[in-house]
């Protein structure tokens, strides 16, 4: 598929109807009775040749989901305009991704976590080629997981752990380098099926 082609496809699974959030066979346990914490990220597919999903490691340093595979993003503040702000913000604050690059195509379906907070996935196109510049407290290292796996129906597996009296199944995606789980996986998972429907 060409970047061209892709770009449409991720245009319209962008313009697709939203769905209510759910857990999808992820990390979901229990949480306190109280409303989740708004938040946002931006899912950029770099246009290259060939394509790919960019993708951050956290530092280990961090108070939450120290060390942890994600996309750019976070809280969603009170300055913000809506998702689409929080996420760009804190993409160029993590990374240094310029906004003028960036073409959001629109939202994903939000996204529940046991954590505590409703992600709301911006799902953006970049081109290739683009110099970054890690904030080194929040980011360790940046790379891209190839659309060829995106892709492969076989790619991502369902792992299972027992914790706190409760069986937990959650999605992990290959990578010789990074652990991809969780969250950042499960918002993938959606992706690469939508986009296997569209192109099927």
């Amino acid at each position: 598929m060409t970047p061209a082609a892709l770009r449409v496809r991720l245009a319209e699974i962008a313009a697709e109807p939203m769905l209510a959030p759910a857990p999808y066979r992820d990390d979901i346990l229990p949480v306190p009775d109280k409303p989740p914490i708004p938040a946002a990220v931006l899912v950029p597919v770099v246009l290259g040749d060939p394509p790919g999903v960019l993708l951050t490691k956290r530092t280990a340093n961090l108070s939450s989901h120290a060390g942890q595979v994600s996309f750019p993003g976070g809280r969603i503040d009170p300055e913000d305009s809506g998702p689409e702000a929080a996420a760009l913000r804190e993409a160029q604050e993590e990374i240094g991704l310029d906004p003028g690059f960036v073409e959001v195509l629109g939202r994903m379906p939000d996204y529940l976590t046991g954590t505590g907070y409703r992600i709301t996935p911006i799902l953006a196109v970049v081109p290739p080629g683009l110099r970054y510049e890690v904030s080194a407290h929040e980011v360790e290292a940046i790379f891209e997981l190839p659309m060829s796996v995106v892709m492969d129906p076989d790619a991502p597996r369902l792992q299972r752990q027992h914790v706190r009296g409760v069986w937990r199944e959650y999605w992990v995606w290959p990578h010789p380098q990074h652990y991809i789980w969780g969250a950042t996986a499960a918002i993938l998972v959606r992706l690469a099926e939508r986009l296997r429907e569209r192109i099927a």
